[in-house]
């Protein structure tokens, strides 16, 4: 079954316009983790509709986002920085680097692709278990 793209929403595009209008900036190695979360991954999912700051004021255990979620992985335990929850379950992880320019880097904004939960034993961070979005951003 073939998926129909759908135009990214209004905050997207203009995230995805700032940072490319700004990308000298926003690559020099000045501009770091924390400030990408801040400024594009928070926006970002908010404007898809995540309560990345819990505004709802949701209990610990029915939050829609855990910030650095501890989760076992092969004996070891990792903190993606986040995890997205539906209900309380699990349902993905995302794992943000500081952006870096495009030649160095296949993906230039910071983001490490998403892992679905079921996927992310012993696949965290790796590119081998991450879905596509379906959205066009243009």
């Amino acid at each position: 079954m073939e998926r129909k793209a759908t135009k990214a929403p209004a905050q997207v595009r203009k995230l995805v316009r700032r940072f490319q209008d700004n990308r000298d900036q926003y690559t020099a190695s000045g501009y770091n983790e924390t400030q990408l979360r801040r400024e594009f991954v928070d926006p970002l999912f908010n404007a898809l509709d995540w309560d990345v700051a819990n505004k709802a004021g949701y209990a610990e255990a029915y939050k829609d986002v855990v910030h650095e979620d501890a989760i076992k992985i092969g004996g070891a335990t990792k903190a993606p920085d986040y995890c997205f929850r539906v209900g309380g379950t699990r349902k993905f992880f995302v794992e943000t680097k500081r952006p870096e320019p495009s030649e160095t880097h296949s993906v230039p904004l910071g983001l490490v692709p998403a892992v679905p939960f079921p996927q992310a034993q012993g696949a965290l961070g790796s590119a081998g278990g991450a879905a596509s979005s379906g959205c066009m951003v243009d």
